[in-house]
């Protein structure tokens, strides 16, 4: 049976305590389940010129790491990914740069990817390569003459050609994608805005019946892949963890009050001071509800030490002060603002005790949180998501209560009626949501595309 290869930028091995993300919960179980290599970034930078992979096991997976030059790192993953792709790919122009020496580096980080990953490959390998750090690894995978199937799968959004084409390089990007045999999208708006950019005249491609894609000279499948979680997985997680001590400690300092629970990286595409904006429109046109609800977010850092990012902490702790200055009365704290993470187990137990959970970015790819939310729940008595209908996952779950994040009183209604929901309606939005995520879980999510580039 041919290795299946995952590529991405960072190689996560499993670690107790740390909670994975959506990327990396999908790449381990794609690979738990017939085994196979993860190759990617170490972690580690280095002055000098970086040396040779280093590898490791954890049964049927082998994780082998690349150290990075210092200085190309930083205009690869601080400078082109994060200042230009990661803004363009969420429709956020206002944060975008451009830098011709970053995207140097970014070429030339895929380029050094391509060139130590083809020293581990063998001949009948299935290589999955994912997400917008790596799209012209496929491309210089070609040019070393690497012959077997590759595949792409983006789990972020992908914009319209209005919204690419304020990139400078962005018919590279193209052609890069166009290297690969299969590309995979989280929603079909996804697909279709890739579609688009294919077949402008300045690209010059065409979309067959058969939903294949023709241009830079190849022909490669462009498809919908929605990632799904391990349903049975989170829901054995929150239960077993429901008794833990701080999960305890957190309801018993509710006072029996419902809890409304975020959780989210500390990121300006997760719209979180919107987020506390609406959720003081709850309590400004619903005065019923002071001191009756607490709202729990719980934003991890990421990427500390940007300016952007210090910006954003210190938005949000002015806003969860100027709403508990507000609302607060001597033995209730509205907002309850945690800057750190927990461990995947708490978090699960933690979901599973919210009455709401409130997802609500200004542009996800998909958004696992949603859907662990709904798996975690406790089907004789569930809460309900309030979610955003900017994200994937809305998508799939219909039955949530969906709002336009931008929409302050739309959010505050949108709570509200989650709130007052019947435990009927309750159940039967539940059982709708959950039968969803069964049938799209993660496993299935890794068989399509793995069967699909198979047949590549």
């Amino acid at each position: 049976m041919s290795r299946l290869i995952a590529v991405s930028n960072r190689v996560a091995a499993p670690k107790a305590g740390k909670s994975a993300g959506g990327l990396a919960v999908g790449v381990l179980s794609a690979l738990h389940e017939q085994g196979g290599v993860w190759f990617g970034w170490s972690g580690r930078t280095t002055e000098s010129e970086p040396g040779d992979t280093k590898s490791s096991r954890s049964g049927d997976i082998e994780f082998v790491t690349i150290d990075l030059n210092t200085a190309d790192f930083d205009g690869y993953y601080n400078g082109f990914s994060n200042d230009s792709l990661w803004p363009l790919l969420h429709f956020m122009v206002g944060y975008f740069t451009f830098r011709r020496s970053q995207y140097a580096a970014y070429t030339r980080v895929n380029e050094f990817f391509a060139r130590r990953l083809v020293d581990v490959l063998q001949p009948d390998d299935l290589i999955w390569v994912h997400d917008y750090h790596l799209f012209q690894l496929g491309l210089s995978l070609r040019q070393s003459g690497i012959k077997q199937p590759i595949g792409f799968f983006l789990h972020v959004p992908f914009p319209n050609f209005d919204v690419l084409r304020v990139l400078p390089c962005y018919p590279q990007i193209l052609r890069g994608l166009a290297a690969y045999d299969v590309v995979g999208f989280q929603t079909e708006r996804d697909l279709s805005s890739f579609q688009d950019c294919m077949v402008q005249p300045e690209i010059g491609g065409a979309v067959h019946d058969d939903g294949t894609i023709e241009v830079f000279g190849r022909r490669f499948r462009a498809d919908v892949f929605p990632i799904g979680i391990d349903v049975a997985e989170c829901q054995r997680v929150a239960v077993e963890n429901s008794r833990h001590k701080q999960v305890e400690r957190l309801t018993g300092s509710l006072g029996g009050r419902k809890l409304i629970i975020g959780v989210d990286r500390l990121d300006y595409s997760k719209g979180l001071e919107l987020r506390f904006r609406g959720f003081e429109t709850l309590l400004e046109s619903y005065p019923s509800e002071r001191g009756e609800v607490v709202y729990l977010q719980i934003a991890p850092p990421t990427r500390t030490g940007v300016r952007t990012y210090d910006r954003i902490r210190q938005g949000l702790e002015t806003a969860a002060g100027n709403i508990n200055g507000r609302f607060a009365e001597m033995d209730w704290m509205p907002i309850r603002y945690l800057n750190r993470g927990y461990s995947r187990e708490l978090l699960m137990a933690i979901l599973r005790e919210a009455r709401i959970g409130l997802v609500t970015p200004i542009r996800d790819g998909m958004n696992l949180v949603a859907k662990e939310y709904v798996a975690s729940q406790n089907p004789k008595d569930p809460g309900m998501p309030v979610l955003s209908t900017l994200c994937g996952a809305a998508k799939e779950l219909k039955e949530a209560v969906l709002v336009n994040p931008y929409d302050r009183q739309g959010v505050a209604d949108g709570l509200q009626q989650a709130l007052a929901m019947p435990l009927n309606e309750r159940r039967a939005r539940h059982a709708a949501m959950l039968s969803i995520l069964e049938k799209n879980d993660i496993h299935a999510w890794s068989r399509r595309f793995v069967e699909a580039l198979r047949s590549a």
